[in-house]
Parts: C-alpha cells; sequence; structure tokens
C-alpha cells in the first residue's frame, strides 16, 4: 500500500481523543512509509494528521477545492497541494491517488466522502477498502443504523463488511492494510 487517504473534520471537535487519534494515525502512516492523502486543510482534525505525518518525515499530499482556500485555512506545509475545482473533483482525485480509506471523527464533509467511496466500491469502481475509526464511541449511533440498515434488507451483509470498523489508529491502519492483501488459494 503506498498512499492511505483519511478523511476527517476540518474542525477539532470538542474532544481532546479525537484529535490524539489523528495524530496517531498520521504518525503510524508516515512510521510505515505510507503516504497520506487527505483534504489540504490546515486546522482541526485535518491538520493534525498531516502535522503528525509530517513530523514522522512522511509525505502528504493535499487535495482541496480552490473556493475552500479560506474556509478551511490551506495548510502551507504539506509536501504537495493539487487544487481541484470542486467536492466531486476533489473526490474523485483522492480514490485515485489512494490505495485505501480511513476515516476519522468528521462532520458531514467527512460522511460524504466515507459514503461515495464506500458506494463507489460496492458498484465496482474500485476495490479499496475503507474503515472507520470510531474514537470513543463517535460512529455508535452511525454503526447502529449501519446494522439497522443490514438488518431491513437495504444493505446486504456482505457490502455492510466492506466498511471495517477500529476503535484505534494502529488498528485501523492494520485493518486497512490485511484487507489490501489479496487472499491466497491454499
Amino acid at each position: 500500500m503506498k498512499r492511505i487517504c483519511v478523511f476527517c473534520g476540518s474542525r477539532a471537535g470538542r474532544t481532546a481523543s479525537w484529535r490524539n487519534a489523528a495524530t496517531a494515525l498520521g504518525t503510524a502512516i508516515a512510521a510505515r512509509g505510507i503516504e497520506l492523502v487527505y483534504g489540504g486543510g490546515g486546522r482541526g482534525m485535518m491538520g493534525a494528521v498531516a502535522d503528525a505525518a509530517l513530523a514522522a518525515d512522511g509525505r502528504v499530499i493535499g487535495v482541496i477545492p480552490r473556493d475552500l482556500f479560506l474556509r478551511e485555512h490551506l495548510h502551507k506545509g504539506i509536501t504537495e497541494l493539487r487544487a481541484v475545482e470542486g467536492m466531486l473533483e476533489r473526490k474523485s482525485l483522492m480514490a485515485s491517488l489512494s490505495d485505501g480509506f480511513i476515516s476519522l471523527p468528521g462532520g458531514i464533509g467527512t460522511m460524504d466522502e466515507l459514503f461515495e467511496m464506500w458506494t463507489w466500491a460496492q458498484l465496482g469502481i474500485h476495490d479499496k477498502p475503507s474503515v472507520l475509526l470510531n474514537i470513543d464511541g463517535y460512529y455508535d449511533a452511525l454503526i447502529a443504523f449501519l446494522d439497522h440498515m443490514t438488518d431491513a434488507g437495504y444493505l446486504e451483509p456482505h457490502q455492510r463488511v466492506q466498511l471495517r470498523v477500529a476503535t484505534s489508529a494502529d488498528d485501523a491502519l492494520q485493518d486497512l492494510l490485511q484487507a489490501a492483501v489479496p487472499p491466497t488459494d491454499g
């Protein structure tokens, strides 16, 4: 796995453990020699994951729509910045650059990115794994709803398990790396 895309909030949120998880994830990605692809922001969860990867001598690629330069407080110290015209182009480029996805706590933008990548996997547009990093129960209600969707027949069990869930940065990264290894016959 050469590059991992991390979706997360441009805000830090109200709990320090979420930002700590972003820092741990950025550090762990860089320590394994994997490049980080993310939204290009310099604050909040985005800033924390990028800063940590950079501090661990990692390579960081930010992808940001031009109209978000000011709102997301563009990170000025990343390795490479790719400016795009809009959100659809951002998601498409992030997907093409990355070998897998991890979603940290975030808002509606994070949900949009998470669900689009998961949907693309279900439609066969890509075969890249996704992990939901559920720090301190942030995603408990979402996980319960996804299980409800499965029970209600709107999400097949094999589709539900395509979105893996982890509770620590190391577990999320390990799960993503294991999911990216094709099974062997034997």
